[in-house]
């Protein structure tokens, strides 16, 4: 069946943005992106899928040596589960009938993901992560508190993360509870539809937008109208649903570039050409076990009008002529390299409304030259009287008492809303200075989420790791707690320094871009025998001079990690023994 959806365009009103002197940052792109533009067949540009029913399928010329997921996605169309009811039914049947059944299997495996059901099969079995689209990572009170209701019927099998992508993840759900879980999440005006696999992930925004006292843009219309066009207002959008692989999507509108434009597949940067505002755009960032890749520019503008269009036209370029075989080079940066950048260009042009994509503004209107903020902690508001307070969640583990607990804060002291972080932490926005004092002394904030972390807590990030996730090599989330708890005991540094955790070259934990990153893996030890161990990556930088990490040492035990990264904060990050801070006392 076909869906029909609509979305307004908005531009919001530029009369509160602040008139800087601008730095030229993310330079429009030229054709020296690539040295020497590859040569493209005409017949190399025929579209690959065509609609049939209502949804989009792989042509049956293009169908040899494709990848796994994509005969699953030809045997069954994954979106039935949803817009056809299908959930309904898989839901009645118990796990011994669905295992019975290569299709109903693959269904709870691989389908359900289209409606942001991932199968912890390996480490949950019969249980399933639930992953919402939360545009902007802003949530409310009462979704903060039904999210709490579900996962405290699962006991200690039920808990909730935040994202790297502004994002709820909870744990525990079980299939017969799922229909009615999704009539739940509709009646508080959340879903959870076409978060997983070949989709467009939640769409990130600046998690300040709308108060924050520097923002070029309010970024929340933007992503909104984003998330309400990739899910047709959470009906379901085909059109979008059978990507090459998964695909990631940001507006931004801080100077700090908390969206991590550059390693996203599209990246609207914010623009004036001509007096008017709109965006210049990169894409084909991402990361993958085999290859990452920093986002590059297309050499386009767009009106604030036109980014619906714009995105639109991107990923029917991408859906149309994605390979489809190895799923290591599948995602959109892939196309880029075959087609080159301003065949791929012309390819997104031709999908635009009057087949037209102006070429990019000479510079964009995000400063080079900014020192990135710490949203942690209490920060005035531009609305007078008003200030945000950030709160640090550690490794992004929230539990239903403590959800609850955040709704009644900003219920209490706020306007009753909540803003998730990339870094997996929370703010709290609109509370009135006069009850700051108040808040800063609830049991909460004093004993769990602290304003005031560590230094090197403060910017600490982990994935799920093998509690859950069947993919992940190691443990993350404890033993992060963990290492750093006991170099903070080793040395003590003078600034923040971002770690990342990954339990797996996946790199859900996106340690490429942290100062310090542990990829998971397994090595051996000192008697040659096999134990959990990391990759340590080194020197990824965020902002305007962003720079993907390396590796600096493999094969790490974990058991060994203390006194190395007590060693590498000494030697690169200007860290102080404490035994000698404390003998020069």
């Amino acid at each position: 069946m076909a869906s029909s959806f609509s979305v307004r365009f908005l531009s919001p009103s530029l009369s509160s943005r602040p008139k800087p002197t601008w730095v030229i940052s993310a330079t429009p792109a030229t054709t020296t992106q690539v040295a020497s533009p590859p040569e493209v067949d005409t017949s190399r540009l025929e579209p690959r899928v065509q609609e049939q029913d209502g949804y989009w399928v792989l042509k049956e010329k293009f169908r040899q040596g494709i990848n796994p997921q994509e005969k699953v996605k030809l045997e069954k169309e994954p979106m039935t589960l949803f817009m056809e009811g299908g959930i309904e039914e898989l839901a009645k049947m118990s796990l011994e009938e669905i295992e019975s059944s290569k299709l109903t299997k693959d269904d709870i495996d691989v389908r359900l993901k289209w409606l942001g059901l991932f199968h912890r099969r390996k480490h949950q079995y019969g249980r399933f992560m639930m992953r919402l689209k939360l545009p902007n990572g802003v949530t409310t009170s009462a979704q903060t508190r039904y999210l709490a209701s579900v996962i405290r019927k699962y006991g200690k099998e039920g808990c909730a993360d935040v994202t790297t992508r502004q994002n709820w993840q909870i744990r525990g759900v079980v299939l017969p509870d799922v229909p009615e879980i999704l009539k739940g999440l509709a009646d508080v005006g959340l879903t959870s539809l076409q978060s997983g696999m070949d989709n467009v992930r939640n769409p990130v925004g600046n998690p300040l937008a709308g108060f924050d006292r520097d923002e070029i843009v309010d970024t929340r219309p933007y992503t909104n109208l984003l998330s309400q066009f990739i899910t047709a207002n959470s009906i379901g959008n085909p059109t979008v649903t059978n990507l090459p692989r998964k695909w990631n999507v940001c507006v931004v509108g801080s100077h700090d570039l908390y969206e991590h434009p550059h390693i996203n597949d599209l990246a609207y940067m914010p623009a004036e050409k001509d007096g008017r505002f709109g965006f210049n755009l990169l894409v084909g960032g991402f990361f993958s076990p085999k290859r990452c890749a920093e986002a590059i520019p297309l050499d386009a503008w767009v009106s604030a009008d036109d980014v619906i269009p714009l995105c639109k036209a991107v990923l029917e370029a991408y859906r149309d002529l994605g390979a489809r075989g190895n799923r290591q080079k599948t995602r959109m940066m892939w196309l880029i390299d075959e087609l080159g950048i301003e065949v791929f260009r012309g390819e997104v042009e031709k999908r635009m409304p009057g087949k037209n994509l102006e070429r990019a503004a000479p510079k964009d209107l995000v400063q080079k030259q900014w020192e990135r903020r710490d949203y942690l902690g209490v920060h005035a508001q531009k609305q007078e009287g008003l200030s945000y307070v950030g709160l640090h969640i550690p490794v992004g583990r929230v539990q239903a008492d403590e959800m609850d607990e955040l709704a009644r804060l900003a219920e209490e002291y706020g306007t009753g809303e909540l803003r998730l972080t990339v870094e997996q932490n929370i703010i709290i926005p609109n509370v009135e200075n006069s009850k700051l004092e108040a808040l800063l002394k609830e049991p909460l904030l004093k004993d769990r989420f602290s304003p005031e972390p560590s230094l090197l807590m403060k910017s600490l990030v982990a994935c799920t790791g093998n509690q859950f996730c069947g993919q992940a090599i190691i443990e993350t989330k404890a033993r992060a707690l963990k290492v750093t708890e006991e170099v903070e005991r080793q040395v003590a540094v003078t600034r923040p320094v971002r770690m990342h955790w990954t339990g797996c070259p996946n790199t859900c934990g996106q340690v490429q871009v942290a100062d310090i990153g542990f990829m998971g893996c397994m090595t051996r030890d000192e008697n040659g025998k096999v134990c959990e161990g990391v990759d340590v990556f080194l020197g990824g930088r965020i902002g305007s001079d962003s720079h993907l990490g390396e590796v600096y040492k493999k094969g790490v035990p974990c058991k060994d990690l203390v006194p190395l990264v007590a060693d590498i904060l000494v030697k690169h990050f200007g860290a102080v023994p404490r035994n000698r801070e404390e003998g020069e006392e």
